[in-house]
């Protein structure tokens, strides 16, 4: 397994936003879509993220293009990329449950139907455990698309970490190599990581590795 392709250019990313939206509303009048896109890309730039950027947005939303044939309505699934990460404190734990309600809040004023926003708000949220139902189809692929990260190459997955412990920088070492550690084991728990057949077989095998070896340098061992 080599490292997932380059993100596209995030300078792409107001029309790909627009795009998104037009199709979400389905024909249905609404405002100009470009204000929302440049509202929440304001979210994706703030000064505390290291890893939960714009690169991150990009890299999510071309890993659902991959993953699209497996989504039940893959707008909605393409929308909860974008707020899934809107709200993001590293010191908060309701990170989730913020962004979630930002989109219940935003959506329908940018002329979002109640079914499709109630759909964005439900993955958002399931973004929580990345443990989707079995055959829920926009479930899976976001969670598929939100852990492709993990099966990076060496190189990638090192950088990833790396970005992950900067955003935790006021957590003192050994606090953070603990709650990190948790973080791995209840991944490793899980009885798949991905759950698309493409994401199974080909990421699983790599992020487990991932996993395993960077709990390994934590000094802490695996799953009993």
């Amino acid at each position: 397994m080599t490292d997932s392709p380059r993100p596209r250019d995030t300078r792409a990313l107001p029309d790909r936003w627009r795009d998104t939206l037009l199709a979400a509303r389905s024909g249905a009048p609404g405002p100009d879509p470009l204000p929302y896109a440049e509202n929440l890309l304001l979210r994706w730039a703030e000064p505390q993220r290291r890893y939960h950027t714009t690169a991150h947005l990009t890299a999510v939303l071309d890993r659902i293009d991959t993953l699209a044939g497996y989504a039940a309505d893959v707008h909605a699934v393409r929308l909860a990329a974008w707020f899934h990460d809107a709200v993001y404190r590293p010191d908060r734990t309701e990170n989730e449950e913020r962004s979630a309600a930002l989109a219940e809040r935003a959506l329908p004023e940018a002329g979002v139907g109640e079914a499709v926003t109630a759909e964005v708000a439900r993955l958002v949220r399931l973004t929580v455990t990345h443990d989707p139902a079995e055959g829920d189809g926009n479930g899976e692929v976001l969670c598929d698309a939100d852990l492709a990260v993990l099966a990076g190459g060496p190189e990638a997955y090192a950088a990833y970490a790396a970005q992950v412990r900067e955003e935790y920088g006021f957590v003192p070492d050994e606090a953070f190599r603990a709650g990190r550690a948790a973080v791995l084991r209840q991944l490793l728990a899980l009885p798949r990581l991905f759950r698309t057949p493409y994401g199974a077989a080909e990421w699983e095998a790599r992020a487990r590795h991932n996993l395993a070896t960077e709990l390994e340098l934590l000094g802490s061992p695996g799953p009993q």
